[in-house]
């Protein structure tokens, strides 16, 4: 469902994930519409998405599908729908997200500032500078903001992907009763001439 018919090369690959070749704005449009088009209750996507864009909050990078899966699992939700709620998190807003969580933790936790370690340095620092000692004093006060930013925020999702979901299948439903009509109001003028071929 997820693979690609052509295979992109790594550095294509990585320019994708920064930057969509068709944009995000058109990337999120696709994604809402694969959401909007799977199978299941209208909660029960929701709930997906709304674990997906929890797991994205989480400092747990790389680790956001198997999150997500296990959130929407728990809640019952649709697993697949908790992939497309992880997009939340992207280049554009993980910074945004990790100084969040790490400011909001930290402050709960009355953590000092680690020596040479300031919010806005945090993505280069954790994957530049000497990552495994930035990590660890940071990795406590990320989880626990995470939760406190992450479980408003799939709330939000929820909130505003289940009155889409019922929306579209609404729409859907009427959509596919009105060509059901179409066709058993067709269906008798098609077979008329060749009841009265027999009769004749």
């Amino acid at each position: 469902m997820f693979r690609r018919r052509k295979e992109l090369h790594p550095i294509e690959r990585l320019r994708e994930w920064f930057w969509p070749r068709s944009g995000w704005r058109r990337a999120f449009q696709y994604g809402w519409r694969r959401v909007w088009r799977l199978s299941g209750s209208p909660h029960a996507i929701a709930v997906g998405v709304a674990a997906g864009a929890f797991a994205s909050f989480t400092p747990f990078v790389g680790f956001h599908f198997m999150l997500g899966f296990l959130v929407a699992w728990i809640f019952r939700g649709n697993l697949i729908a908790s992939a497309f709620g992880t997009f939340v998190g992207n280049p554009i807003t993980f910074p945004f997200i990790w100084i969040g969580t790490y400011d909001l933790g930290r402050w709960l936790l009355s953590y000092d500032e680690p020596a040479n370690m300031h919010p806005s340095a945090l993505s280069s620092d954790l994957f530049f500078n000497q990552a495994l000692d930035k990590v660890l004093p940071i990795i406590g006060p990320m989880s626990l903001g995470s939760v406190l930013l992450g479980v408003p925020a799939a709330v939000t999702v929820y909130l505003l992907s289940k009155p889409a979901v019922e929306a579209y299948q609404k729409k859907r439903r009427e959509t596919l009763a009105q060509r059901a009509r179409k066709r058993n109001a067709a269906a008798p003028a098609q077979t008329e001439p060749q009841g009265q071929a027999l009769t004749e």
